[in-house]
């Protein structure tokens, strides 16, 4: 890895910028309902069964969104698996209507590599918003001692384990940067609040993405239901 002199700390060497690796979220698709569309309008026909079986749902699925019926959809599920950081999962666990199974890290120890954060300056006014105008060398230094930190972390992690010390005890020195894997179901009805919420521009970019992601995954399956998003 090639080294620089940095710019803020003249007697520091940082590495270049190109030498870093940020984080990459990822989802998947793991179950859905099958023809859940066709379903739900089944179902939301329960009070006129001589027309439950009538093909035409697209209709009915948009007036029943439109008027805030939201129960009948609740009728089908999909489960997607998340690949990203505890600092994000975090976001998402605060969904209550979510289903979630999450890695545990009292039960296996954590062995991927913890990648660098893309670093934000603070919104000067809204406090849950950042801006992405950070002076360049003033990243890629910030960066550099983020990852001797991680470096410091991750050594003194694997010495507590070599030591014998249990892993709901040494995972309690790891950054919250430590990559996480999560399933997570929910009704057509929670991820719709779900995907509204957190696609909003004042969601967090790394939840965002998620988010992002998710509704790509929710309109490929429910194209009728996901075309009526925000």
């Amino acid at each position: 890895m090639k080294e620089v002199v940095s710019k803020y700390h003249p007697h520091h060497l940082i590495l270049k910028k190109y030498d870093f690796i940020q984080f990459k979220m990822s989802c998947k698709l793991i179950w859905v309902t099958e023809n859940a569309e066709k379903l739900i309008s089944y179902c939301c026909r329960v009070s006129n069964p001589k027309n439950q079986d009538n093909e035409n749902i697209e209709g009915l699925l948009k007036y029943c969104i439109k008027n805030g019926h939201w129960s009948i959809l609740q009728m089908a599920s999909m489960c997607v698996e998340i690949n990203t950081t505890r600092a994000i999962s975090s976001q998402i666990i605060r969904h209550r209507s979510l289903n979630i199974q999450e890695f545990s890290q009292r039960y296996q120890k954590v062995e991927q590599d913890l990648e660098i954060p893309e670093l934000r300056r603070q919104h000067p006014t809204n406090r849950q918003m950042s801006l992405n105008d950070l002076d360049e060398d003033l990243v890629n230094e910030l960066q550099y001692e983020i990852k001797k930190h991680f470096e410091a972390s991750n050594l003194l992690y694997k010495r507590l384990l070599s030591y014998g010390v249990a892993k709901e005890c040494s995972r309690a020195i790891l950054p919250m940067n430590s990559p996480t894997k999560m399933y997570v179901s929910a009704t057509l009805r929670d991820w719709f609040h779900f995907i509204n919420v957190r696609t909003h521009i004042s969601t967090q970019k790394e939840c965002r993405d998620i988010a992002l992601e998710i509704k790509r995954i929710f309109q490929e399956q429910f194209p009728i239901i996901g075309n009526l998003l925000d």
